[in-house]
C-alpha cells in the first residue's frame, strides 16, 4: 500500500478524513500519526476547535472534578492584569479569578462595592490575555445581579463573552442569590457561589467580620454551601470561617470547596496575587491585607529599593549610561543634521549635538584603554595563591572586567602560596 507522507498528500488526506474517508482511493492508508496530526480536537471531542490539544491545555471543570474526586488540592489565585495572569499561567496554577476585590487592592477604595461591571469587564480582559491555561472566573460585582434575575443572566453572559471568562462567581447564600446562580447555570453559565465573609454585604454584616463562629451562623455557611450546590454551581468559596465549619461544609458537599481563611480543609485554597507577593507597602494596603495571609516573597520591598536607586541615578546622572543608550547615527547623517540645524538658525542644538557625540566617543575610548590595560596586567601578572588542597579558578569577564577567583574555604593550616602565570587564550 502507498503511505500519503508530501504536503500536498497530507491536505488530501485531510480533506478525506474530514469527509469520513467516503472517497478513499483504493489501496492508500493513513498513518496512524497522520490522523491525529490531520486534527487539533481530541478523539471524544464532537466540534472543532481554534487550538491544538497538549499537556498545557485550558484547565476544564472536567479537570476539576477529577483533581477533586482524587483528593488533589485544588489552586486559585485572585488577579486582576496582564502580568500577573502570565505569572500566574506560568506557574501552573488552576484557577484564576478576577475578583472584585480589585477595587481594593487595584483602584485604592476601602471596599469592594464601588467597583463597576464596566470595570471588572476591562480586568477580565487583560487577564484573558495572558492566562491561558488556568480556567478563568470573573467576580459579578455588587450592583450587577440584584436586581432581578435577567440581570444576573445578562451580566453573567456579559463576564463571558465580553470579558473572556469561562465561569462566574457571585457572593452570598440568600435565596435570590441562590436562585440567580441556578438561572445563570441553565443559562449555560459555569458559577462558583461565595459563602462565609462575602464583603459585599458588609452593611449587613457590620464590616469585615468572620463568619461561622457561633451555632446559628456555622450551620448557616453550611447550607447556604448546600444550596449553591443544589442551585448546580461547580465549586463554592469559603471564606474567613472557622477550619471545623470549612471541614464540616466540605464533608457535607459533593463539589469542592476553596477556602480563603478557613483553614486547611478545604478541597483547595485561593489568595490574592499582590498578598501572598507582599507586593504592597503602603497603609492603606497594610489595613487591607487580610490577617491569614501568607506572604510568600516581600516583592514590595524589591520594588521600592529599584524605585530609590533609579530616583538616585537619574538624579546624580548615572542613568541613563552609554549602555543603556543603544541608537546610533553614523557620522555622515550627523553632520548633515548639523548642518541643517544651522541653516534653521539652531546654532545652541546643534553644538548640542556635536557635543553628546564627541561625549560618546570619549566614554567608548575610555572603556577601550581600560580593557587594554586590564588584558595586558593579567597577562604580565602572576597571581601568588594557593589554597591548601585546591587550585583557584580564574574566570575573566570582558564584559565587566573583572577577575573572579573562585575557591573553597581555607583551611586552618592557612593558604600556601605559589607561582601560577594566567595565559589568556
Amino acid at each position: 500500500m502507498k503511505v500519503l507522507s508530501s504536503p500536498i498528500s497530507r491536505t488530501i488526506c485531510s480533506y478525506l478524513v474530514k469527509k469520513r474517508q467516503r472517497y478513499t482511493p483504493v489501496g492508500v492508508r493513513f498513518p496512524n500519526n497522520m490522523i491525529r496530526c490531520m486534527s487539533n480536537v481530541p478523539e471524544n471531542t464532537v466540534y472543532g476547535g481554534p487550538k491544538p490539544q497538549s499537556a498545557n491545555q485550558r484547565v476544564t471543570l472536567t479537570n476539576l472534578r477529577q483533581k477533586h474526586k482524587k483528593g488533589e488540592p485544588i489552586t486559585m489565585v485572585t488577579a486582576y492584569d496582564y502580568p500577573s495572569a502570565v505569572h500566574i499561567d506560568g506557574a501552573g496554577i488552576d484557577i484564576c479569578l478576577v475578583g472584585d476585590s480589585a477595587a481594593m487592592v487595584v483602584h485604592g477604595y476601602d471596599t469592594t462595592l464601588p467597583i463597576t461591571l464596566e470595570e471588572m469587564l476591562v480586568h477580565c480582559r487583560a487577564v484573558a490575555r495572558g492566562a491561558k491555561r488556568p480556567l478563568l472566573v470573573g467576580d459579578l460585582p455588587f450592583g450587577c445581579y440584584e436586581s432581578s434575575i435577567k440581570q444576573a443572566v445578562d451580566s453573567a453572559v456579559r463576564i463571558l463573552k465580553e470579558g473572556g471568562m469561562d465561569a462566574i462567581k457571585l457572593e452570598g447564600g440568600s435565596p435570590s442569590r441562590i436562585t440567580a446562580a441556578k438561572a445563570i447555570v441553565e443559562a449555560g453559565i459555569a458559577v462558583i457561589g461565595h459563602v462565609g465573609l462575602t464583603p459585599q454585604a458588609i452593611s449587613v454584616l457590620g464590616g469585615f467580620r468572620p463568619q461561622g463562629k457561633n451555632v446559628a451562623s456555622a450551620v448557616k455557611v453550611v447550607e447556604s454551601a448546600m444550596a449553591f450546590q443544589e442551585a448546580g454551581c461547580f465549586a463554592v468559596v469559603l471564606e474567613c470561617v472557622p477550619p471545623p465549619v470549612a471541614a464540616a461544609a466540605t464533608a457535607a458537599l459533593q463539589i469542592p470547596t476553596i477556602g480563603i481563611g478557613a483553614g486547611p480543609f478545604c478541597s483547595g485554597q485561593v489568595l490574592v496575587y499582590h498578598d501572598l507577593l507582599g507586593m504592597m507597602q503602603h497603609p492603606h494596603h497594610a489595613k487591607v491585607t487580610p490577617k491569614f495571609c501568607k506572604q510568600y516573597a516581600h516583592v514590595g520591598e524589591v520594588i521600592n529599593k529599584a524605585l530609590l536607586e533609579y530616583k538616585e541615578e537619574v538624579s546624580n546622572g548615572s542613568f541613563p549610561s552609554i549602555n543603556h543608550s543603544p541608537y546610533k547615527i553614523d557620522e555622515t547623517d550627523l553632520q548633515g543634521f548639523q548642518s541643517e540645524l544651522q541653516k534653521l538658525g539652531l546654532e545652541e542644538a546643534a553644538a548640542a549635538a556635536n557635543s553628546a557625540a564627541e561625549k560618546k566617543v570619549e566614554i567608548l575610548k575610555k572603556q577601550l584603554q581600560n580593557w587594554s590595560t586590564f588584558k595586558l596586567i593579567i597577562r604580565q601578572k602572576k597571581i601568588l595563591l594557593k589554597l591548601q588542597n585546591m587550585q583557584p579558578h580564574v574566570a575573566v569577564s570582558a564584559k565587566s572586567g573583572l577577575v573572579a577567583l573562585i575557591s573553597a574555604p581555607t583551611t586552618s593550616a592557612g593558604l600556601e602560596l605559589m607561582q601560577e602565570e594566567i595565559v589568556l587564550n
